[in-house]
């Protein structure tokens, strides 16, 4: 089909015309071939507005339910186009007094979408949706509700005040999240008519409703409404209600909670470690984002309960960077694990926020290195972070394999790529930290690269980073003297050929070459076109001529000639003056002498002063889990500053002092957060305990310290410890190592789960071992048998929490479907308590890894 002339008539306007062998809106063919399909969003109608207007008239009698929704579709289909189809306001008033929800939706959608530009028409629909918010029907109230609400006129208030507040005591937990969100749209309309509703007391009180979706809708409607107090007020009542009830939000639900957690100040070191016992399980989840919101809560209560140098506290209390590391050993598996198997996009967010981590924590990821190696698979964006990153991960153990990765990296297609391992090469030598002989083994390396002639941007690289390198470590320049005159012929990038210029500058001395090399760049001066290498040139053959001055006279004397009637730089043609009055003028030429070859260009720091970002590093952990990691600025570069929302830690004051006992926080278990979001659907052995009600010298203003919260059993007090399991993420035994160790435990102190039940069986071992491996927990061996699965299973602890081996015999029967787990326990915490709870963990753990089968 040829693309319609522009003279087509409009349809719907004058002149139009149903083109051959197209149908009706009501589905009836027009002079075609019979069968024709027809589509909703064909632009080409003879007078379709009345046609459906037609149809319109015709649906309370028409029996046909699918034809009624038919009808409607082309309704909204022609709306979708731009069609102006309100003349049929009347009629889809008259269509809504129908039971199918599906109809009734779209001739909402139709009133929500006209209520703007025909105000008058929407006054209309007033009653009926007034009416349908009082239906029987809780999805019909809901629906009407919206409707009524998404009007969006200021004439609507009065009509929508009444249901809306009907609407939050209604029985049904739609109708309340809908009455919720309601509010919201309310405030936006007219804030003085909300302020006089009092809705925002409403909402406080919304926060203690059974239903854990219509609080999430509170918690976020409280943050957008009080946005300019810096979001929804916090006390130890609001924040220790919520917590005790995170297991049962919804994914959405825990990420809204986890994100008032930075906001709220512990009342003393307990309270923060309990918060992060309760939080600790969230870890293990597969979703990104809440295990980074996790991350952010933790360093904010680290930074609020650690100990800082003018604090009085007790010497054994930790420090704030103590905790933080503590932290960064906690979440390492499970991010390193995210990154491995997360999409592109949000692998390159997960590695930005691994490197913020990597420079707050020196050292603690240097292990995972490998985990940063690039895949061919990677996109480039990717490539480039896991690069940036391998520099960071270097320490006398791990360099010598993070250089060899990154040499074969330097010739790779990508320009960009080699750029990057080259400088990363640099970045290990520069700060030392290779160890012993790592200095000079990477600028024999890099001086190597000086020749690679069929790659300038590896060999200009090569001669910036050895020139950086120079100045941190002078005694390398017997290393990088002998090719540099000979680099100079080929180099053609600006920067590379400035950085070898100024090496025979510094140390030309000791470079027979050095004046002859520069002086083929001085005869050439009218063909340099970058002021950077005018400059650097300028400044090496006035350094050399004190060092080498019959060699340098005449040439020198060429250069200002040609520097001071250079007029395309005014600083270079000034520093030309400079240094011609200095030498003319002096008296005494070791004064001249003195002031231009000073040793100012050594560096005596790890870094150069330009490179040191530590106040825009702090400022970034400030705004962790924000787009500020990923664009690696501060909000207000990239933000309006009207539109920056505030951040304001509350509460300003404690009714406890920090030396109080607190109430427990009830744990709500290991794996019930984990079922949020693994699908699973395991119910705790019993019932969740709540926290105790707010200390009688708190005031409770929202009244959530009220009978409703009974009582909890007090719990172990709260340690310095992070957790109680962790499991390492690259662990491996060989069979015969494995045997040993199941040997060398008695089968009488094996802890045994018989026949838990299964909803449905595996179709495979490789499936079990898939998600076991996410969680750390690997195989040795499985097999199928005619009526079972067998693994014998292993994962062993961190190093930090006791280094444990846990050997696992797991048997899973086929039909009826069970689970059976024999596990014995190697090393570790000989508290055999702490090994129970150890055990009970890695329970719930395997449940929660096999959270699709396991009922």
């Amino acid at each position: 089909m040829s693309y319609p002339p522009n003279n087509m008539p409009v349809p719907g306007g004058p002149g139009s015309s149903m083109p051959q062998g197209t149908a009706a809106p009501g589905g009836v063919p027009n002079g075609g071939p019979a069968g024709r399909d027809d589509s909703y969003f064909t632009e080409s109608r003879k007078g379709e507005v009345n046609e459906l207007r037609q149809l319109l008239r015709t649906f309370g009698t028409e029996r046909d339910k699918q034809r009624k929704r038919d009808i409607m579709k082309k309704v909204i289909a022609y709306m979708t186009l731009g069609i102006d189809v309100s003349r049929l306001f009347t009629e889809m008033m008259l269509a809504i007094e129908t039971r199918d929800l599906v109809i009734k939706k779209m001739v909402y959608l139709f009133l929500c979408n006209y209520a703007e530009t025909h105000p008058d028409l929407a006054q209309m629909c007033t009653n009926t949706l007034v009416k349908d918010s009082g239906s029987e029907d809780p999805m019909v109230r809901g629906l009407a509700l919206r409707a009524l609400c998404s009007l969006r006129l200021p004439q609507m208030i009065e009509y929508t005040s009444e249901p809306l507040r009907r609407s939050l005591q209604d029985g049904h937990a739609y109708v309340r999240k809908t009455g919720v969100m309601g509010i919201l749209k309310m405030y936006h309309l007219n804030k003085e008519e909300f302020d006089k509703a009092a809705f925002n007391d409403i909402l406080y009180d919304m926060l203690r409703d059974p239903d854990s979706s219509v609080v999430t809708n509170a918690i976020l409607v409280l943050n957008e409404i009080m946005a300019d107090q810096g979001g929804m007020a916090l006390n130890r009542a609001v924040m220790l209600h919520l917590l005790n009830r995170i297991h049962e939000f919804s994914e959405f639900g825990i990420l809204s909670v986890l994100d008032l957690v930075p906001r709220y100040i512990p009342a003393n070191d307990e309270e923060g470690f309990q918060i992060m016992n309760l939080l600790d399980p969230v870890l293990r989840t597969a979703n990104a984002g809440a295990v980074v919101a996790t991350i952010r809560a933790f360093l904010s209560i680290a930074d609020a309960i650690g100990k800082r140098p003018a604090d009085d506290r007790d010497a054994d209390s930790p420090t704030v960077d103590d905790l933080k590391r503590q932290v960064c050993v906690r979440i390492k598996a499970p991010l390193v694990t995210l990154i491995a198997s997360g999409s592109n996009e949000l692998t390159y967010v997960l590695l930005k926020y691994a490197d913020q981590l990597i420079d707050l924590c020196p050292g603690i990821f240097d292990d995972e290195y490998r985990q940063f190696y690039v895949r061919y698979s990677d996109p480039t964006h990717i490539k480039h972070s896991k690069v940036r990153i391998l520099a960071k991960l270097a320490n006398p153990e791990t360099a010598p394999d993070i250089v060899a990765e990154l040499g074969e990296i330097v010739a790779d297609v990508d320009e960009t790529m080699g750029r990057l391992a080259v400088r990363s090469m640099g970045a290990i030598a520069l700060h030392d930290s290779g160890g012993q002989g790592a200095v000079e083994s990477i600028a024999r390396r890099l001086v190597e690269m000086l020749d690679l002639q069929g790659i300038p941007h590896v060999s200009s690289e090569a001669a910036t980073a050895l020139a950086a390198l120079v100045r941190r470590h002078p005694s390398i320049i017997t290393v990088v003297s002998a090719p540099l005159p000979r680099a100079l012929r080929y180099i053609t990038e600006p920067m590379g050929k400035a950085s070898v210029i100024f090496l025979l500058g510094e140390y030309g001395e000791s470079i027979n070459e050095a004046p002859y090399a520069l002086e083929r760049v001085i005869d050439s001066y009218d063909n340099i076109t970058d002021d950077g290498v005018k400059t650097a040139l300028l400044a090496a053959a006035v350094k050399l001529f004190f060092q080498r001055p019959p060699e340098m006279q005449q040439m020198l004397g060429r250069l200002f000639k040609k520097a001071t009637e250079d007029v395309s730089s005014q600083d270079l043609h000034d520093r030309a003056l400079f240094y011609y009055r200095l030498l003319r003028s002096s008296p005494d030429p070791n004064i001249a002498k003195s002031i231009i070859t000073s040793k100012s260009m050594t560096m005596s720091a790890d870094q150069f002063a330009e490179e040191d970002d530590t106040e825009l590093r702090a400022a970034l952990m400030d705004e962790f889990n924000t787009l500020c990691t990923v664009y690696r600025c501060k909000a207000e570069n990239f933000i309006e500053e009207e539109n920056i929302v505030k951040f304001v830690k509350m509460p300003k004051e404690h009714p406890l002092p920090r030396e109080a006992a607190v109430a427990p926080i009830a744990d709500p278990g290991v794996n019930t957060i984990t079922d949020q979001f693994g699908g699973a659907s395991i119910a705790p052995s019993a019932p969740t305990p709540v926290v105790a009600s707010a200390s009688a010298g708190e005031v409770d203003l929202l009244g959530f310290g009220d009978d409703s919260l009974a009582q909890s059993a007090p719990l172990p007090a709260a340690t310095n410890s992070l957790q109680s399991l962790s499991l390492k993420s690259n662990v491996s035994l060989t069979g015969e190592d494995y045997q040993n160790k199941w040997g060398a435990v008695p089968d009488t102190e094996a802890v045994v789960i018989s026949a838990l039940p299964m909803s449905s069986g595996p179709s495979s071992t490789d499936a079990v071992e898939g998600s076991l491996s996410t969680f750390n927990v690997y195989t040795m061996a499985s097999g199928e048998l005619p009526t079972e699965f067998k693994f014998f299973l292993y994962g062993q602890e961190e190093d930090a929490f006791g280094g444990g081996y846990f050997l696992i015999q797991a048997v899973v029967m086929k039909a009826p479907s069970s689970l059976t787990l024999t596990i014995k326990t190697i090393g570790g915490d000989v508290d055999p308590n702490k090994r129970k709870e150890k055990i009970d963990q890695l329970i719930e753990l395997i449940k929660s890894a096999l959270g699709q089968y396991v009922s």
